[in-house]
């Protein structure tokens, strides 16, 4: 499958090493207002075969905007503008443009682009060890979500460096990250989206 897109935005944030998961990220919300990372993407199926894999490089900025650049298999950019949500595919020089809340609901790049929806949408909960990571599980509270579990994993450093998204049809997407940037400073173009000329533009 060619298009893929963002399932979540997610970063890296030093913590308090005898904090909780959940206390970990609700650190993460509060004092994360900006980052940058590269990931890694992967998606398996319900008998455990990776039917996508993707890679790139990750940046948001509170509330609501975010970019995902995805370099690997396909060239394709993701940008929220915090109006708007655009997907454009270079290959098929076609962009697709959403209203954002339509987009994404309560998906994770909604959630951790934002302040608190992921405490209004999902139940949380502390999740045990696995793979030398701490986590945290979050059950979403609505039916009509795009990721009915999500899992959270923070290595022994209490740095935020996995996510495990969980669909209604048995499919998990696994995201890691690194070479983390906390706050930086980005400029106003930089969650702007303007499509190419003679770019397709489907939707609003």
């Amino acid at each position: 499958m060619k298009k893929i897109i963002a399932a979540s935005l997610l970063l890296l944030l030093p913590l308090c090493a005898h904090a909780g998961a959940i206390e970990r990220l609700k650190t993460f919300i509060a004092g994360t207002h900006s980052a940058q990372a590269d990931f890694t993407q992967v998606v398996v199926d319900q008998n455990g075969k990776r039917v996508q894999s993707a890679a790139g490089v990750m940046q948001f900025q509170r509330p609501g905007k975010f970019r995902w650049t995805y370099q690997k298999p396909y060239a394709q950019i993701i940008v929220g503008d915090g109006v708007k949500f655009w997907l454009y595919d270079e290959d098929l020089n076609q962009v697709t443009v959403k209203k954002l809340d339509a987009a994404l609901g309560s998906s994770p790049a909604a959630l951790l682009s934002g302040n608190n929806e992921i405490e209004r949408g999902f139940n949380l909960k502390e999740d045990g060890s696995r793979d030398g990571l701490e986590w945290l599980q979050a059950n979403a509270k609505a039916q009509d979500t795009s990721f009915d579990k999500i899992r959270m994993g923070f290595n022994a450093q209490s740095e935020l460096v996995a996510m495990e998204l969980n669909d209604m049809f048995g499919h998990k997407t696994v995201l890691r990250f690194s070479n983390m940037l906390h706050n930086p400073k980005f400029s106003a173009q930089q969650f702007h989206f303007t499509p190419p000329k003679g770019a397709d533009v489907l939707g609003e």
